[in-house]
């Protein structure tokens, strides 16, 4: 299944970055104005009809690929089972918890009783000024 969703990942990427890239070379509506006049398109790549035909069917097909692998992924990630609650709530629970004697236990070469205490400070008001 890991890798189903991988591969629907992947190729949703490739087919966004396909858009991107189509959309960008395509031609305004304004730009057919000035080739009807005979002002370029005429010796393009594409021959004399323009390259409309081939670059809108191409982001089309690559519009349908990018939906229908985000359809797909939304219906895979909503099967999935979903814990209840936040993910501040799981992050409290999985939290580790520091011991008693503080950061001065961690260390390395000193000892819980030789460290000093931290002074208590309140959590507002003037215990956050600090003192010179």
């Amino acid at each position: 299944m890991n890798y189903l969703l991988t591969l629907l990942l992947a190729v949703q990427m490739l087919a966004a970055i396909g858009m991107i890239g189509l959309i960008l070379v395509q031609h305004g509506k304004g730009a057919d104005m000035g080739a009807a006049f005979g002002s370029g398109s005429s010796g393009s790549l594409f021959g004399a009809s323009g390259s409309a035909n081939f670059l809108s069917r191409t982001t089309g097909i690559l519009a349908a690929v990018f939906f229908a692998c985000t359809l797909a992924l939304a219906y895979f990630n909503s099967a999935r089972t979903v814990s209840s609650g936040s993910v501040l709530e799981r992050a409290a629970v999985t939290a580790p918890e520091v011991p008693a004697s503080g950061a001065a236990g961690q260390i390395p070469g000193s000892t819980p009783a030789s460290a000093p205490a931290a002074p208590a400070v309140a959590a507002s008001g003037a215990g956050q000024i600090p003192t010179k």
